[in-house]
């Protein structure tokens, strides 16, 4: 039989914990490069730009539009590889805790 308050204090336990990972997601980062490596970005699970590296031979007044690019590409590649690490602490965090209801994502319902 289907124990609905089981369920419900899983899931309240489940709200709590999610709740830790997300505050301890600041200390989660992902690296994105570009231009073979010649920028650097480093992001965090908060999904705020950390740092920005570049090699010395980029900065070139007349060729800023280059760097630009550079610069957001590797931003993109870094944003794309912390949503995978978010995921996965996500997931971490539930693994177990929720019931697996065909047709009901309950892993996403807090992210």
């Amino acid at each position: 039989m289907f124990d609905l308050m089981g369920m419900m204090g899983k899931v309240k336990e489940a709200q709590e914990k999610i709740k830790v990972v997300q505050a301890n997601l600041v200390h989660v980062t992902a690296e994105g490069e570009s231009g073979a490596g010649m920028v650097k970005v480093t992001v965090n699970g908060h999904r705020k730009v950390l740092t920005i590296e570049m090699d010395d031979s980029l900065i070139n007044p007349d060729d800023k539009e280059m760097l630009r690019d550079l610069i957001v590409a590797a931003t993109n590649k870094a944003m794309e590889a912390i949503e995978v690490k978010i995921k996965a602490e996500m997931k971490s965090a539930t693994d177990g805790m929720l019931p697996n209801i065909p047709g009901m994502d309950l892993g996403n319902m807090f992210g």
